[in-house]
Parts: structure tokens; sequence; C-alpha cells
């Protein structure tokens, strides 16, 4: 193994830059502020967990996980996702909080990645989980939130898909047979491999009526009477039950006025595996990816031994700040304190005066500018004090 070169990082990790920083803190602040006025309790969890509770409860790849030892031979994980570790949470320390329980977070998470990928390996997300409520208000209420954060950003031209994990998995196994072949399609479906699925539904050996239930799925995308359309491809109780879920969300929505910030796509499935009835992803005209998403994943909390339903949703920062496509501004501080040694103490009383009334402001020593006017030309304001002869001078005009 080569050594790295002494500014190389290792793979998907990226540095964040002050102009980025504060652009993404202003993101940040905004959609935090939103989470908040709707009632959810902030919390934090360790970026380290267990690899045989988070790691596995997370439903993400072994491939994707950064491991780690401790010192007493526990295999250890940066946490993948924010949901599995405040699922741990639920089900022990806040057990006796009263249901239902609304939690939210900001934290960077962790999913590794091939060189050849080019995305992130750490990432930003800030999200909610609505913790012991089944009913359909509970997931109309995250999905609302999610869209009136995203427009309390000002993220134009935005839409949310709703699908359905449960229609996919009925109507997949109904067809197929074997699980081992739906999860061959849901992996087209996850991957927008559209071409991909319709190739392998020629390759199977179906009757021309299950082929054309199958390739109908691809179809099922547009308004909200596209729920008749799906009625037609299912046969079994667990569809119907589906489809029955999604038509007791979108009368939720309704009465949020949402009609036109959502669609319907049951072609929908999540990079997370722990979901288990409806999911959403917000989609920007600005961007080729999903911003964010979530959804119910009423079995996750069964792993902790405490079975409830919960749902919730992440954004992405990274994303919805590229979305948002703002500029970039350079980082400045209004003031400037530039002086010498024997008025150190006067400059910082200036500095304390400064701060109390709220500025931002810098004390240089003259001695350590290599450069007094490139130095200074970043400032708005520029003080002197330099020299013993009492002389305070506005920049440009410092006795040196």
């Amino acid at each position: 193994m080569t050594k790295p070169f002494m500014f190389e990082k290792p793979v998907g990790m990226r540095d964040t830059l002050p102009e980025l920083y504060l652009l993404r803190q202003q993101v940040r602040s905004t959609v935090a502020g939103e989470v908040a006025r709707w009632g959810y309790a902030p919390i934090a969890t360790p970026a380290l967990e267990f690899y045989d509770t988070i790691g596995e409860a997370s439903a993400t790849s072994d491939t994707q996980l950064f491991k780690l030892l401790d010192q007493q031979g526990h295999t250890l994980v940066l946490r993948p996702d924010m949901t599995a570790p405040i699922a741990r949470i639920a089900a022990s320390t806040l057990e006796e909080v009263q249901r239902p329980a609304r939690l939210t977070y900001d934290a960077n998470v962790f999913r590794a990645q091939q060189r050849e990928g080019g995305k992130p390996a750490e990432f930003e997300q800030l999200g909610v989980e609505l913790i012991g409520d089944g009913t359909a208000s509970a997931d109309g209420e995250v999905i609302a939130l999610m869209i009136a954060a995203l427009k309390k950003a000002e993220l134009p031209n935005f839409k949310v898909a709703i699908g359905h994990i449960g229609f996919v998995n009925t109507l997949l196994r109904e067809i197929l047979g074997t699980e081992e072949r739906a999860d061959t399609f849901r992996r087209y479906l996850y991957e927008k491999n559209y071409v991909g699925f319709k190739q392998a539904v020629k390759q199977l050996p179906l009757s021309s009526i299950d082929r054309q239930r199958l390739s109908g799925l691809l179809n099922l995308r547009g308004g909200f009477d596209i729920l008749e359309d799906a009625e037609r491809l299912v046969e079994t109780e667990a569809g119907a039950a589906a489809l029955g879920e999604l038509r007791a969300l979108l009368d939720v929505l309704r009465a949020y006025g949402l009609e036109d910030e959502v669609v319907i796509d049951l072609n929908l499935v999540m990079h997370m595996s722990y979901y288990t009835g409806m999911v959403f992803e917000a989609y920007s005209d600005e961007l080729g990816f999903p911003l964010g998403g979530g959804g119910r994943y009423d079995e996750l909390l069964e792993k902790f031994h405490r079975p409830e339903p919960a749902t919730g949703f992440a954004v992405r920062l990274d994303r919805l700040t590229e979305a948002l496509g703002r500029a970039k501004e350079s980082v400045t501080v209004s003031y400037a304190i530039v002086y010498s040694n024997e008025r150190r103490t006067e400059a910082m009383k200036k500095a304390a005066e400064l701060r109390e009334k709220g500025q931002a402001a810098v004390m240089q020593d003259v001695r350590g500018i290599a450069d007094l006017d490139a130095y200074c030309a970043q400032f708005d304001n520029v003080e002197y004090l330099i020299g013993t002869n009492g002389s305070e001078n506005s920049r440009g005009g410092a006795v040196l």
C-alpha cells in the first residue's frame, strides 16, 4: 500500500470551507427553525455505535459501513443513518416518555463509497422521527413538515413523490413467487433502471397477463387518480390494504392543501430496507438527486424489543444547499483593530466594546502582518492604535 500524499483525504471525505460552511449554516438554521415550530424536541446520538445493534438494524450493507474495533474487541461502526440510533434510544432511555414522541436531529452520517462512485461518504442530515403513532395523520404530518421546511428555505420548483413499499413488495411477490426474484426487481426500481426492468420482464416465464401486470407497475406514476390503475394490478388483501393506507394519507394531505406539491410514484423503493409502509422523496428541478425523504418503519423498534409504529424523514443539507443555488459570499469581519505592543490594552478595550454591541472584531498585532494594506483591505472598518503619540487614525492614515 502506497503512502497517501500529504493533502489527500479518504475516499468520499470532503472539506467544507468557510464560505460554504456559512451558507449551509443559514440553510440549517432555517430548516431547524421550522421543525422546532412543529414541536419536535432535539436529540443527539454518538457517532460510534455497536455493529451488532445499529450496524445491523440500520439495514445498510456491510460494504458501506465504516468499522473499527474498541479495546475490548467489540466491532463498532460509524453511524450510517440516524433512524436506527434514535430507535435504540426510544426503546431504552425514552421508553417511559409519553407517546407519540416527536424528536429531531442534525448530525453527520457515514457510508463508505467505492472510489469510482464520486459520492460523499460523510454528509449531514437534518430530520425528524414521530414515534408511537401509526395513523395516516402522522404520515401526513411528517410529509407536510418537510414541505413546509423546504418552502421556508425558499426552494423553488420541487415535488414530493409518495409511494408505498408494502404495495411494491406485495405485487412483486404475487407475480414472481419468490423473494429472490422480487429482490432483483426491487433493485431495478431503486436504481430507477426501468430499461433493465422491462428487459428482465421479457425473460421471465410468465403468462401474458402477469407480464402485463408487472410491466404495468412502471406506469403507476402521476396524480392521485393513479391509485385506480394500481387497484387493477393487485389481487391480494395486502395489496388492497396498502392502497387503502395511501388513500387515507392523501386525504390528510388534501386537508393540508398540498395537492400541488405531491405526486404518486408506486415505483418508489428506498435505500433502507426497514421501511414497511408509505415512503416519499423530495425532488427539485435544480438537482438530479433526491433532497430528502423518509417513510413509515413499523418493524424497526421491534429489533430493540419494543414494537411500536414510527415514521419520519431526513433532509440532506448538502443537496438542499446546492439546489437552492445561492451564491457563496466571502466571509468577512466588520472591524479590525491593528495595534502596536504598547497600545495592546487600549486595543483590547476597544474590541470588547465592539463585541458587547454585537459586532465581530479582530485584534491584530501590527508586527504579525507582512503586508499591511493587503491585510486591512479585507475589512470594512479598520482602526489603528499604533505608536505612543496618542494617534488613532482611520484606515489609510496610520502613523507607523
